[in-house]
Formats: structure tokens, C-alpha cells, sequence
């Protein structure tokens, strides 16, 4: 019975620290995660990685295409840039709990020579016009 009370406080208390985590060290971590395991799908993109901006509350998100920078694909990924940030918030790509927390997602779509082909900054009120199209769309397809 002792072993277990010992084993129960110490799950409680690795717990509390985990939960205990600041802002910053929560960016970290996310950052470090997308880095590590992210893959996005879609054409013509050939790495994304992300960047902490502890001071500002800001990660920034590369996504590098080998696609060329002319006004047919600026229109093209510019228009279909809010579906991509949709997917990147469902698998948690981009984080609600950091959002809620202040934290801006500056994402970037870039053709081969970095030049931006689409870029939005995604934050508490940007997320919550993502969700309302998402839940707009969800309605329509139910009709």
C-alpha cells in the first residue's frame, strides 16, 4: 500500500510541473514538435518548419513550395490558403491553447525563390474566422 501511495504522488507531482509550463516554454515545445514530426501535403511543397519568437509571442511557420512566383499561383494559393490553415489547426499544427494564451501563428506559403505567394497572421481573431467558415461549411454539407 505504501509502494502505492509513493508511486500515485509521484505521478501527481511530474503532473503539476508539466502543467506548470509558461507561455514561452509552451512555444518552445510546440516548435520544436512541428519541427520534429510536421509534414504537410500538397503540391509542389517541399519543407515547412517553424521559428519561436519568444519576446514577441509569435511562431512563424515556413512552408516552401517549389512553385514559381507569378500571379496565377498568387491567386491560386491565396484563395485556397484559409483551407490549408484549416488543416493545420485540426492536427494541431496550429495551437488553440497557444492562441488563447496571446500567442500569433505568422504563417508564410512561399514559391521556390521565398518570394510570399500567401501569408495571414493567425491569431485570436483570426482563429475565430477560420472556425466560423468552418462551421459554416460543416452546416451547408449536413444540408
Amino acid at each position: 500500500m505504501k509502494k502505492i501511495t509513493q508511486i500515485a504522488f509521484a505521478f501527481v507531482v511530474v503532473l503539476l510541473l508539466v502543467s506548470c509550463k509558461n507561455t514561452k516554454q509552451k512555444i518552445q515545445e510546440h516548435v520544436n514538435t512541428y519541427n520534429n514530426s510536421s509534414s504537410i501535403k500538397g503540391t509542389g511543397i517541399t519543407s515547412t518548419t517553424a521559428k519561436a519568437f519568444l519576446n514577441d509571442n509569435k511562431i512563424e511557420i515556413r512552408i516552401e513550395t517549389n512553385l514559381e512566383e507569378n500571379d496565377t499561383n498568387k491567386l491560386t494559393y491565396k484563395e485556397s490558403f484559409p483551407d490549408l490553415l484549416k488543416e493545420m489547426i485540426k492536427n494541431d499544427q496550429i495551437s488553440k491553447e497557444l492562441i488563447d494564451e496571446g500567442v500569433k501563428f505568422d504563417v508564410y506559403f512561399l514559391a521556390y525563390n521565398n518570394a510570399i505567394l500567401a501569408q495571414k497572421i493567425v491569431d485570436k481573431d483570426e482563429f475565430a474566422v477560420l472556425e466560423s467558415a468552418s462551421e459554416s461549411k460543416k452546416v451547408t454539407a449536413k444540408l
